[in-house]
């Protein structure tokens, strides 16, 4: 199981594949705050939920100085499909070796319907300005983790 982050700990840097192909890098995000949020799959119900919750509150969010961008083991296309389909305007990014899921601690065993299997472990890690860990949470829900997260930071 990877070892979680907590506050304090320097964010592993990443470059990764947007729903377009395009590199991000949470270093070009340096001076602002970032969400940095892993869900199991694009298209899922859960995840849909998830990511339009953080659509829905982006402005909100965007308005506090945070940055959001959602990291899934799918490809740059299927995360186009997840997109245009639910009409989506945060930053999406794909980890298909799950490198960076497993630096954040975000991939590992797991309890899904009272069996133990292996993969994405639902979490949120908070990216200071810095480059640290302002809050990693592990294991959250997808619906009404958003309004959690706004209220946690008093937004």
């Amino acid at each position: 199981m990877s070892d979680r982050l907590t506050t304090g700990d320097p964010a592993p840097d990443f470059t990764l594949p947007d729903a377009d192909g395009n590199e991000v890098s949470l270093a070009s995000h340096r001076g602002r705050k970032v969400i940095v949020y892993f869900y199991p799959a694009a298209l899922t119900p859960g995840c849909t939920k998830q990511a339009c919750d953080f659509t829905d509150n982006l402005d909100v969010l965007a308005g506090a100085g945070y940055d959001v961008i959602g990291v899934s083991p799918d490809k740059p296309e299927k995360l186009a499909k997840f997109r245009e389909k639910e009409n989506l305007k945060v930053t999406l990014v794909g980890d298909p070796d799950k490198e960076v899921l497993r630096a954040y601690g975000a991939f590992g065993e797991k309890k899904l319907y009272g069996k133990v299997v292996t993969g994405v472990i639902r979490s949120t890690v908070i990216v200071d300005e810095e480059g640290k860990v302002e809050r990693a949470l592990y294991n959250v829900r997808a619906t009404g983790h958003v309004a959690k997260i706004i209220k946690d930071l008093g937004i």
